[in-house]
């Protein structure tokens, strides 16, 4: 996958997206061949740090002691001490919280306290602070490279299908450095496969509310089929739902 082709597939996909009251999202879709899922070394699960944010604005929740409570406070969303775990013992409140923020960081020394408090919510949901991410932080740290860090940051992960799929970039950015971003990403992704490229099927690229483009060496594809299904499930579902009203309407009059 050269440079000319996924800068072609940028092109293409703002050229057939429509104008849309804000700023949508580029996603990069990678679909992958010949994995194992059910094997834990066939999995993808690591972060990548592109070499442009995203655009899109992370938000960061503070799980810290006295040591990092100013700065974080001056630099993170929100902040929640130590000494205000317990108030978040009731579990709609963490799962509220959870739904809050993309990231949240702990203090090191403070990870066992973060567990009990936060684990049997965080831990589905997989918003635990990961060390993997840059997320649990020395109590002596200075905050700002891993705020830096986190908000160029994307989750690689194939969850429970052989797919990658992540953000990496805005309609406001450049197409260079959405293509950079881009590269990037499918580099880290061949890193971590077991047979490399050879496990990478096809590569699709779409705006948040656009139609997927496969990006290909011989030029961008519009993939109209996948448009035109979706189209006919909608319209499936509307005539089930009618169809459910008007037997609700016959079945009252026939009632009366």
């Amino acid at each position: 996958m050269n440079k000319e082709a996924i800068l072609n597939s940028i092109i293409k996909a703002r050229e057939i997206s429509k104008k849309r009251k804000f700023p949508q999202t580029f996603d990069l879709v990678i679909n992958l061949k010949d994995i194992n899922l059910k094997k834990p070394d066939e999995n993808i699960n690591t972060y990548v740090t592109l070499p442009f944010s995203t655009g899109k604005k992370v938000k960061i929740c503070g799980l810290v002691g006295p040591e990092l409570q100013t700065s974080a406070k001056q630099l993170l969303d929100k902040v929640i001490t130590n000494e205000e775990f317990p108030e978040y013992h009731d579990k709609k409140l963490i799962k509220r919280l959870a739904r809050q923020y993309d990231y949240f960081v702990a203090q090191a020394d403070l990870m066992s306290k973060v567990a009990s408090t936060f684990g049997k919510v965080f831990g589905p949901k997989q918003k635990m602070p990961d060390p993997k991410a840059g997320c649990v932080i020395p109590s002596v740290a200075d905050l700002k490279p891993f705020i830096v860090k986190l908000a160029k940051q994307v989750r690689l992960q194939t969850k429970n299908e052989a797919i990658i799929k992540c953000a990496v970039g805005s309609e406001e950015m450049k197409d260079e450095e959405i293509e950079t971003n881009i590269t990037t990403v499918y580099q880290a992704s061949i890193h971590n496969l077991k047979e490399g490229e050879k496990n990478i099927a096809k590569v699709y690229l779409k705006l948040t509310m656009g139609t997927p483009i496969e990006i290909t060496d011989k030029g961008p594809i519009v993939k109209k089929k996948e448009v035109k299904e979706k189209k006919k499930k909608v319209r499936k579902i509307k005539e089930k739902k009618e169809t459910k009203e008007e037997e609700k309407l016959e079945t009252r009059e026939n009632k009366k």
